[in-house]
């Protein structure tokens, strides 16, 4: 997730985005701050972000009767075939929390702490498909935190932190079929900034990767940047991230900015944000074996395929290459987009393959690209609130406007049945009332029983199609109420307990 102090358009800094959103600790301000999003005429100036409390956008949150969760509205458009699967993200309210959802915005899921969260995915451990996510707190810019596993019951199975005495950042945690982890660092350090004119005793985030075994803890890799990447590469000013302009280690300068890990066989590849670069990092000896982007880029690349500030650089099975491009500061359009790449055998030469851009989306921080099992495309807009997929040839085939930014978004299959019991609730209406019934995270119920009683237990009065997050049934007043999830062929799944009316 990044954005620094931008150009004359003065959108939002990378650090005070950050700060704003709650992820600080006790420094949560009260208001949301995201990009908002104008017809598709609107120029992209009037599409800004803010920074100040008194002037950010507010999202419409929606409210339950069963349960006093919350979560900010979605809308959406579809007008052709998508991939299968719910949708993930991580709306910004006073942090960043986790929503899996359907294409309809209607949730599935609502992490029910409020934890700041980012990254939030399913992933592979073990063998067995689960969900994980990064949590803690911003330090501008970057984190401090752990990376955490939960099943498909949403237990949690296990927590990885960084190690050698450092902290796993929120950009990246990503588990390899070896079971370990990888983690993106961000440690501050003297280092000589003279060669971009700062001072010789200066200081730095020295962006480290580490690859951790989940189930001990132990570190197997922890490599740094500042011992493989000169300072010079970056493309950020001293003077362009405010308070960060390296004097103290309290202001160290954001040279590298790390976002994306990739496993590539032999090699990781990196995303350093402030140098536009994608790094091959040979696991053996640590070198870099080539570079993409950039001031020193090792790859050729059409003067219209050039990207910048980007994200979310991954390697596909096929060869091809994918990243997010921000394209902020460019002196482009500055319409961020969706890549991908096709490298030559000996890796000397790129060919853009395809672009992916909607509605002139600016997302100036953050962003994803996830290519989906029939071939559609996924992209995520960052701090421009919305979701786009496409087809593989770029036709945007739905949307969904996320009252939040996110700084990634997935698709992805997921089963899960939650080791809580379902919720229930009652409202007086006219001379009956209403029962609801929800249970956060369940993805298998298909209907539900609501079962009520004047005295002793609760008898089956209705059963009506599962409508929603929440589902609802009016009846006669009674005095004992639960319910009873129940799935497609009708077996109970799980029962509520029994509440007094």
């Amino acid at each position: 997730m990044d954005t620094e102090k931008t150009d004359s358009n003065a959108r939002l800094s990378r650090r005070a985005l950050i700060a704003g959103s709650g992820m600080v600790g006790a420094g949560i301000i009260a208001g949301v701050i995201f990009a908002t999003r104008d017809s598709p005429e609107s120029s992209a100036a009037t599409r800004q972000a803010t920074a100040t409390p008194s002037s950010a956008a507010q999202p419409v949150l929606r409210t339950f009767v069963s349960t006093d969760l919350t979560v900010p509205e979605v809308t959406s458009w579809k007008t052709g075939t998508t991939a299968a699967g719910l949708l993930f993200v991580t709306q910004q309210v006073k942090g960043f929390n986790g929503l899996i959802m359907r294409e309809s915005g209607e949730p599935v899921w609502i992490e029910p702490t409020k934890a700041n969260l980012t990254d939030l995915k399913v992933q592979t451990y073990r063998g067995e498909p689960v969900l994980t996510y990064w949590t803690g707190t911003s330090t501008g810019g970057h984190g401090a935190g752990t990376g955490t596993i939960l099943d498909t019951s949403y237990t949690k199975i296990a927590t990885v932190s960084a190690g050698n005495g450092l902290d796993a950042d929120l950009h990246e945690f990503h588990l390899t079929s070896r079971g370990t982890a990888l983690v993106t660092i961000y440690a501050a350090r003297p280092a000589d900034l003279s060669s971009i004119g700062g001072a010789k005793k200066g200081y730095i985030y020295n962006c480290h990767v580490q690859e951790i075994d989940v189930a001990t803890g132990d570190v197997l890799l922890d490599w740094s940047a500042l011992d493989h990447i000169p300072i010079a590469e970056t493309y950020l000013g001293l003077d362009q991230d405010a308070g960060h302009d390296g004097t103290t280690a309290g202001k160290a300068f954001d040279a590298y900015h790390f976002n994306a890990v990739e496993e590539d066989g032999d090699t990781l590849l990196v995303s350093a944000r402030h140098t536009h670069t994608v790094y091959a990092i040979d696991r053996t000896s640590g070198d870099v074996r080539w570079r993409f982007g950039g001031k020193k880029s090792d790859i050729e690349v059409a003067d219209d395929a050039v990207f910048a500030w980007q994200h979310d650089v991954r390697r596909h099975s096929d060869g091809t290459i994918t990243l997010f491009d921000n394209h902020l500061y460019s002196g482009t359009d500055g319409e961020s987009r969706g890549m991908k790449f096709e490298l030559n055998a000996d890796e000397t030469t790129a060919t853009l393959l395809q672009a992916y851009t909607h509605d002139k989306h600016l997302g100036t921080a953050m962003g994803s690209v996830q290519v989906l099992g029939d071939g559609n495309v996924l992209v995520g807009w960052g701090t421009d609130p919305a979701v786009t997929e496409f087809t593989s040839t770029g036709k945007a085939v739905y949307e969904a406007s996320l009252g939040g930014i996110s700084y990634r978004a997935y698709r992805h299959e997921w089963s899960a049945r939650p080791t809580t019991t379902p919720d229930v609730a009652v409202r007086a209406e006219g001379d009956g009332m209403r029962i609801f019934a929800s249970w956060n995270g369940a993805t298998q119920v298909k209907s539900w029983r609501f079962l009520a009683s004047a005295t002793g237990e609760p008898a089956r009065v209705g059963e009506v199609e599962r409508s929603g997050f929440e589902t609802s049934f009016l009846t006669g007043k009674a005095v004992n109420v639960s319910v009873q999830a129940l799935d497609s062929d009708g077996k109970v799944l799980a029962s509520s307990k029994t509440i007094t009316a």
